[in-house]
């Protein structure tokens, strides 16, 4: 059973699990054509998406490893996500796909599938201090296309002030959903509408994997098709049926005059169901002096279907004509303690143990840290890279469950709605 008292960013907790996995691959790559020295050294290209925070930490990044590896340089460049992968499309439809690149999980396997992404498991990165768990995420069909850079895992956040101002306790760490949904409708309630409890939570797709997984249901099979009926899915978006239209949920229509921020970052709300590396946005957008982290809802308290999923990945592209520089490069993006003492968990927790034990985390980084060693012994195998098109599903997802709390769908024609859009994609990438 769960430790009631256990499940609070600011309970002290143990240290964590060290892994113990072989490293990724151990033949070398390195060919003639591609050795570099200091006083002609290859040039690598690498590009990411964000910020101009993550650019300047990235950056640095880049001029240590250049420092430590002066036969290697480094072009980096970045854009904003959309933009991202509207460039990669049409670099991998040219042929030419930068050297390396920062990845997100949904398109792993649409490159993965195609050729496009180099197996790693050819090179030599050392993954000895990854959680073994965390590893698959990154593979497909036993290769290795993806290194994780870090990781975040789902989480409630709430807002001990708000709750306090409300005369309502802090939740102890674990909760049924209906519990949940209770709590959610007693902030309602006791604001007089003030403040909503939360969003709702059954239009996310995350937390419905998770969902899922608390009920050993496979999102995705092995052959690229749905795990899961369209009575799970009419099940789940049953969850909150009798919150929609309540002070317990805050409404579609002012989630979206909200935008671009969120409901909980613009205090409309006293909790939010999402990632836990989301922590420092939060803080800044809401001007809140504390936020704290509680696990996500079950009703079997055994099983929590979390998972600690990369926030993003390390790839290569097949086409690289420096596999051993580019190889080099992701496993010092990855392993290299100063790196993790520039970026933090500003890319989530870092994924490799040395990289995380070689970092100082303080704040607002502990406390997403603090969060993913209490739920460590819950924590299970992250789930392979989603099938071809998922990112297209995931939208989809949000957009019908947009419509449902909309009340333009009814939760039958919502799953109608998605499961066709699902299977007609499913067909088109098989």
């Amino acid at each position: 059973m769960i430790n009631r008292r256990h499940f609070l960013t600011t309970v002290a907790v143990g240290t964590a699990s060290a892994a113990a996995l072989a490293a990724c691959g151990t033949g070398s790559s390195t060919s003639a054509g591609e050795t570099g020295s200091a006083e002609n050294p290859v040039t690598i290209n690498y590009t990411w998406w964000g910020n101009d925070d993550r650019a300047e930490r990235t950056r640095k990044a880049i001029a240590l490893f250049e420092e430590k590896n002066p036969d290697i340089k480094v072009n980096g460049n970045f854009t904003d996500f959309a933009g991202y992968w509207q460039k990669r499309a049409t670099e991998a439809a040219g042929g030419g796909l930068p050297d390396v690149m920062q990845w997100d999980l949904s398109y792993l396997r649409d490159y993965g599938q195609r050729n496009q992404l180099l197996d790693l498991g050819t090179v030599n990165i050392n993954t000895d201090a990854f959680e073994k768990s965390l590893l698959p995420s990154g593979q497909i069909r036993g290769k290795t296309y993806g290194i994780p850079t870090s990781t975040n895992a789902f989480a409630v956040y709430y807002d001990p002030a708000k709750l306090a101002s409300l005369g309502i306790a802090e939740p102890d760490g674990t909760w049924t959903y209906q519990e949940f949904n209770d709590f959610l409708a007693e902030v309602g309630a006791k604001s007089n509408g003030e403040i909503f409890g939360g969003t709702d939570y059954t239009g996310v797709w995350w937390m419905f994997n998770i969902w899922l997984r608390q009920n050993n249901i496979e999102a995705f099979t092995e052959d690229g098709k749905l795990g899961f009926t369209k009575d799970d899915m009419k099940k789940w978006w049953n969850q909150t049926a009798a919150l929609r239209g309540t002070p317990a949920i805050v409404s579609e229509e002012r989630v979206t005059q909200l935008a671009p921020k969120s409901p909980f970052g613009s205090n409309v709300t006293a909790t939010e169901v999402t990632w836990d590396n989301f922590m420092a946005g939060y803080l800044a957008d809401s001007g809140a002096t504390e936020l704290k982290l509680a696990p996500v809802p079950s009703d079997d308290p055994d099983n929590l279907g979390l998972f600690l999923k990369p926030s993003m990945l390390m790839v290569a592209s097949a086409k690289t004509k420096y596999k051993d520089a580019a190889a080099r490069f992701i496993d010092f993006m990855v392993n290299d303690p100063e790196v993790g003492q520039i970026f933090k968990t500003s890319r989530g927790v870092p994924a490799s143990k040395t990289q995380r034990d070689g970092t100082t985390f303080e704040g607002t980084d502990k406390l997403v840290v603090d969060y993913e060693k209490s739920i460590e012994q819950y924590l299970k195998d992250a789930p392979e890279p989603p099938i071809v098109g998922f990112g297209t599903l995931e939208a989809s997802f949000k957009r019908v469950a947009s419509d449902l709390n909309y009340g333009k769908l009814t939760i039958d024609g919502a799953a109608d709605a998605w499961f066709k859009e699902a299977e007609d994609l499913i067909k088109q990438n098989a």
